[in-house]
């Protein structure tokens, strides 16, 4: 039986696990407490003081979010010495702080804007000179401004949970500062742009690269034929950027809303997961056949693959050589669509709308496109989509739903649950076992290891042969894999990776909830619940019954794995190095 204390908080007499904080104890009770540095599982420090209370008979105020519950202690949450101390910290937060609240991407989602207002801040005591940093804008993908930086070092936390380590505190006192050694830019950092800094940063410090007046631009444009396609797991969180419970699925209004922006034809980047199935199911049977370059590591996550090319550059030959769904649907649209409606490649503008800040690096990168036209010309979050949306005066929840176009319009439910991690996994095994077996694929009873949901393995017969399979969310679950796998401690035939814990329903472009909402929900498990869902209603639930990608090979690429198939929807990595 778990051992329990009890304590008294602002003389409330409540009973507690004893391995608790006092935060953790006053949620418990329902007595809020405010913090700005703490965000649950990432970051539980006590630096910022926001979170201070008063301990019976200790010499000074602690933070609750450290502070271990005992037997007999008693917490005051809200007295005058409390109030008086958070106040003066936060003063003290914002007389170095860049306070252009109305131009900021996060005005009105803003931890330390919210934490202003509800301290009823009017009047700031400690103005002053403060510091100014240079803003890194380098990169493809992510933004960091330290004018705005409150030096939380939730966003280290969060690039250390991912085992990337990239970022850190550099110099010290007034001109203490986050960001990479030597100063060098994010562009040049082994970064692998998962934008999971973005998403525990409570300010405006980090945010992902605006591309959304390039396809403004783009729009306006009479001799641009524009056409958005939007990945599954932005879907199950859109909403959330206009008030609705999250992972509420708003497939229908998203596709009117892209619609009334002014785009051409609005597709489903499912027909793209659709494609990818078939290829890199193929790929599979191909190299299990044969005994080469196993595991077979999915490609789909461009995060997970740069992480791949820097970190672990020996295991680049095991990657997939298939393009993500994004990239080849892409290629799709470049060549068969224009060629189906005689459109000249180079006036089709395609926008990629993406979970992922890390799908913006990937849709620049050399590989990906041929004879100097890219298969994606913008990838733009789902932030971003929410601030087009918002500036054209659509009113989202109001709006009537509407289908994809045709003939990417219909998609299969293997493809919808691409954004859940271990759905590439689940969706490419659905159709690799009939294939080789003729029979629908039971059940997988997955196990996790290593005591963690992010890791997790399986056995199963196909046609005889035993394979072992392998689904790992987050960088640090795939270091640890790797390492094994290197020291010869595990093996695998196939293995799905994906760089955000919980895939990309958890991707650095979702829409950025606060440390309260991050410690109340389970937000990665109620996005992924959307697309199961649709998944399970799908009237077609396998990759190869799709008839729209049975139209493509038959008029186009032939068969899966063929010469035209590699020529478009393949590609090639490379060995990059931390250095």
């Amino acid at each position: 039986m778990e051992n329990m204390v009890t304590l008294k908080i602002n003389n409330k007499e409540i009973t507690v696990p004893s391995n608790y904080t006092v935060l953790q104890a006053a949620k418990a009770a329902n007595i809020h407490i405010p913090t700005l540095c703490y965000l649950k599982d990432i970051n539980e420090i006590g630096a910022c003081r926001i979170c201070v209370v008063e301990i019976k008979g200790a010499r000074s105020l602690q933070a609750a979010c450290v502070y271990p519950v005992s037997n007999g202690l008693e917490v005051f949450t809200n007295s005058e010495k409390v109030r008086k101390s958070r106040r003066i910290t936060l003063e003290l937060l914002l007389s170095n702080h860049d306070k252009r609240c109305l131009t900021c991407s996060r005005n009105r989602n803003c931890e330390l804007q919210t934490l202003a207002e509800e301290f009823g801040l009017n009047e700031l005591t400690y103005e002053g000179e403060r510091s100014v940093f240079e803003i890194d804008n380098q990169s493809t993908s992510i933004v960091r401004d330290n004018n705005k930086c409150i030096l939380c070092r939730r966003c280290i936390a969060a690039c250390d949970k991912q085992a990337i380590k990239v970022i850190q505190a550099k110099e010290r006192g007034f001109i203490t500062n986050i960001g990479a050694a030597f100063d060098i830019s994010m562009a040049e950092a082994p970064c692998i742009y998962c934008g999971q800094c973005i998403t525990a940063c409570p300010t405006g410090a980090l945010t992902e690269r605006d591309d959304t007046g390039k396809v403004w631009a783009a729009i306006q444009d009479s001799t641009k034929h524009v056409v958005f396609q939007t990945a599954p797991a932005v879907r199950a969180a859109l909403g959330e950027e206009f008030g609705l419970p999250i992972g509420t699925p708003v497939t229908g209004k998203m596709v009117t809303a892209i619609k009334e922006l002014g785009a051409d034809r609005a597709f489903d980047t499912d027909t793209g997961a659709d494609l990818t199935i078939m290829e890199e199911g193929t790929e599979f049977i191909n190299r299990f056949t044969k005994g080469e370059n196993l595991p077979l590591i999915t490609s789909c996550s461009p995060g997970w693959v740069k992480f791949c090319e820097h970190y672990y550059p020996e295991f680049t030959d095991n990657l997939s050589s298939c393009k993500s769904p994004m990239e080849m649907f892409g290629a799709v649209l470049k060549t068969y669509y224009c060629e189906k409606n005689n459109i000249d490649p180079k006036d089709l503008y395609v926008v990629a709308v993406m979970p992922c800040t890390s799908k913006k690096f990937e849709a620049s990168r050399e590989e990906m496109g041929r004879d100097g036209i890219k298969d994606i010309d913008a990838s733009i979050t789902t932030r971003e989509l929410a601030k087009m949306i918002k500036s054209a005066g659509i009113d989202f929840n109001a709006l009537e739903e509407s289908h994809f176009d045709q003939p990417f319009g219909d998609a299969t439910g293997a493809a919808v649950i691409f954004g859940a991690t271990g759905g590439v996994m689940e969706a490419a095994l659905r159709t690799v076992s009939e294939i080789l077996t003729g029979k629908e694929l039971e059940s997988v009873d997955f196990e996790a290891v290593r005591g963690t949901e992010g890791i997790k393995e399986a056995t199963l017969n196909l046609a005889g042969k035993d394979v072992r399979i392998a689904v790992i969310n987050g960088t640090a679950n795939a270091r640890k894999v790797l390492d094994d796998m290197k020291a010869g401690i595990v093996k695998y035939d196939f293995i799905e990776i994906m760089a955000c814990p919980g895939g990309c329903v958890n991707g650095g472009g979702q829409p950025i909830r606060d440390a309260k909402c991050w410690a109340d929900n389970d937000i990665k498990a109620l996005r992924a619940k959307a697309l199961y869902e649709e998944d399970k209603n799908a009237p077609l639930r396998k990759s190869h019954l799709n008839p729209t990608i049975d139209l493509l090979y038959k008029d186009f690429f032939g068969e899966p794995n063929s010469h035209k198939a590699h020529e478009l929807l393949h590609t090639k990595y490379t060995k990059r190095g931390q250095f």
